[in-house]
């Protein structure tokens, strides 16, 4: 079954989609953003349940605050086999860091004109803000591509250090 919920938070009402798993927990699915590109709309037979994403709102509401700096989520399958790759490389970019899309196509072994791919894989990272993919940068630092646009990219880096104020 999915479910969704609204969540308050500093970039605008997000939205949270997930499953339900057979023990009882919500895995996520997609965490939108308003005005975000690719943007998942609410489908006819889901079901909305907040107190399905107690938990997820508790740890995006403490993200926020400043007191997390790692997601303890668990997350539904999607995306190819290279998407995948690619979001675990995300998933293992540290707080407060960041990484060149360059870096990124690196460790999951598309180097050279492969970059293009990694950022194509990485716009299409259902899971904003909790899976970090506004963590990686332009090969000069500069601030490029994120599907919530530049503005909430560079608010969330400097939440997290990774920019000055």
């Amino acid at each position: 079954m999915t479910v969704y919920a609204w969540v308050d938070g500093p970039l605008g009402e997000m939205l949270l989609v997930g499953e339900e798993t057979a023990d009882g927990r919500t895995a996520l699915a997609s965490l939108s953003l308003p005005g975000q590109k690719g943007a998942v709309a609410v489908q006819d037979g889901w079901r909305c349940a907040p107190s399905a994403f107690e938990e997820i709102a508790a740890q995006l509401r403490a993200y926020f605050e400043g007191t997390l700096t790692r997601f303890d989520i668990a997350y539904a399958c999607g995306g190819t086999d290279f998407q995948r790759r690619v979001w675990q490389v995300l998933d293992g970019i540290p707080y407060g860091q960041t990484v060149t899309y360059g870096e990124v196509a690196d460790r999951v072994g598309a180097s050279g004109a492969g970059v293009r791919a990694v950022g194509t894989a990485i716009g299409r990272n259902p899971l904003l803000v909790v899976r970090p993919c506004h963590r990686v940068v332009g090969a000069d630092g500069a601030l490029r591509g994120y599907a919530a646009g530049l503005e909430r990219k560079q608010r969330l880096l400097t939440l997290e250090g990774a920019l000055a104020v």
